[in-house]
């Protein structure tokens, strides 16, 4: 530089100002981060709680455009009071980002809901039979396409016990099928089968390492009226009328295997993640999106676990359906292996 050219200084009104710009991207920030922290106070009034709990994961890719914003009005205080929605949203669901999927196992489980609408179901049963599931739970059976996947399963999986619209295949024998009463209508197969149509069965598969209890569900589904806003009660009524079946269910091993029709931080489910734990969220990596197939945006289709451990869980590629199938590889855990 010229030695006749100096170097502005800089003035102590520059720092202020610095912490003065950017109050809409700093009320954002502090706006989204007790937005993450305070959800469960937010009322459920038009199904609003159930909303917020659902999309919340999205809810971090807020954070990289408000940062874009506090930079480009060079304002400190935007990028301090982001701190607070980054910390939350880590604390909430950092850990999902992480691989924590781990080698050993005894079984694979499989659960799809292969679609009422799907058009090719033959396709849909032999992508699954190729999946090396040991225990498949199909959601959504229609009686024109149960004979499809009857036909399909047959060579790989002996064993099979349907239940008005869900079913089980299995390569290890069934015994004790039951229907478990959901307290809800048909839902979306209103137009195919009757509306007492079972939506829920309870099996014990027979392992070598003993009997372990399989729940395959379909709860309501959610719509979404301009009036009543976000409507959930019949998925809701059937979640705790499941979550009552699982507390009275003395078995030590059992699994949970079906389309939920929402996510494991839904409000609802409370009843049901107090007992069984999620395979994605303790043995996946990612979110493990599930729906729709073309753009998952929203994990709804479930393995959910108790007296076993998840060694892995991943999500499969799209068949007919417009779910994704999700799969995971269980253990016996260490506590049973004791015991025994």
């Amino acid at each position: 530089m010229p030695a006749h050219v100096r170097r502005p200084d800089r003035r102590p009104e520059d720092a202020v100002t610095t912490w003065r710009r950017g109050p809409v991207p700093t009320a954002l920030a502090l706006l989204l981060g007790l937005l993450l922290l305070l959800r469960a106070q937010i009322t459920d009034r038009g199904g609003l709680g159930n909303l917020v709990d659902t999309a919340l994961p999205w809810s971090g890719a807020l954070i990289p455009l408000l940062l874009a914003g506090a930079l480009r009005r060079r304002s400190a205080t935007a990028a301090l009071a982001l701190l607070l929605p980054a910390g939350a949203w880590l604390a909430l669901f950092g850990g999902l980002l992480l691989d924590k999927s781990q080698p050993g196992g005894d079984l694979v489980v499989l659960t799809h809901n292969v679609g009422a609408d799907n058009p090719d179901p033959t396709g849909t049963a032999r992508a699954l039979a190729a999946s090396d599931a040991h225990v498949l739970a199909l959601e959504e059976l229609t009686p024109q396409a149960r004979p499809v996947y009857e036909q399909e399963l047959a060579a790989n999986y002996p064993h099979h016990t349907v239940q008005g619209a869900v079913g089980l295949w299995s390569r290890l024998p069934l015994t004790g099928t039951t229907p478990v009463d959901l307290e809800q209508n048909a839902g979306p197969l209103a137009a195919t089968a009757p509306a007492a149509t079972s939506r829920a069965l309870r099996t014990t598969v027979t392992t070598a390492k003993g009997p372990l209890v399989v729940y395959v569900a379909h709860l309501g589904s959610v719509r979404v009226f301009p009036r009543n806003g976000f409507w959930t009660d019949s998925r809701d009524r059937g979640a705790r009328a499941l979550a009552r079946a699982v507390a009275a269910d003395a078995s030590e091993r059992l699994v949970l295997l079906g389309d939920l029709n929402g996510t494991t931080d839904d409000r609802a489910f409370t009843g049901l993640t107090a007992q069984l734990r999620s395979a994605q969220e303790t043995a996946g990596e990612g979110f493990g999106f599930s729906y729709p197939a073309a753009f998952p945006v929203v994990r709804i289709d479930q393995v959910l676990v108790r007296g076993v451990e998840s060694r892995r869980s991943w999500v499969l590629p799209a068949t007919g359906s417009d779910h994704l199938p999700v799969a995971a590889v269980i253990g016996w855990d260490q506590a049973s292996r004791q015991r025994r």
